[in-house]
């Protein structure tokens, strides 16, 4: 004798704009960008392509469409946020934006992007962990302009 269970529930869409995601995500990336080559040209000039293996020599043109790239990449994954958690409301997206900021902060740059420059034998590779302040200013800006921009467009893209 057997017996069967079936649950039946809705399904969906998981929600988001991926589309705004993108445009937020590159253009928080640039406003970041030129935060930081403001601040600390040796980051986007030689750190972020030694990602790759595109510096030394320092190259900040390549430095800044990696940059941006990932900037992308990340936008999407925050608008798969906003979708899961239902964020509605440009204040609300924005604070979002600048909480996801810090995390890529303490993720990314302060923990995988030093081990990673140390695997590839960057010159530029900082020390393990790396919970640089200005670096943490950095990605809030980011964050901030990509919930703001993906406020701003979710709705139009």
């Amino acid at each position: 004798m057997s017996t069967t269970t079936e649950t039946v529930g809705e399904t969906g869409e998981l929600g988001g704009n991926w589309q705004a995601g993108v445009l937020g995500g590159i253009l928080g990336a640039l406003a970041m960008g030129v935060l930081v080559l403001a601040m600390s040209p040796p980051v986007l000039a030689v750190a972020i392509p030694s990602l790759y293996g595109l510096a030394p020599p320092p190259n900040p043109g390549l430095g800044m469409i990696v940059h941006v790239s990932h900037g992308a990449v990340l936008g999407v994954v925050f608008a798969g946020l906003v979708g899961a958690l239902g964020i509605e409301g440009t204040t609300r997206r924005v604070g979002l934006g600048a909480a996801w900021g810090v995390v890529t902060w303490v993720g990314l740059a302060a923990l995988v992007m030093p081990v990673w420059l140390s695997v590839v034998g960057s010159p530029a590779s900082p020390p393990f962990p790396n919970f640089a302040l200005p670096s943490l200013l950095w990605h809030v800006v980011y964050g901030a302009v990509l919930g703001g921009v993906y406020a701003v467009t979710a709705d139009r893209v």
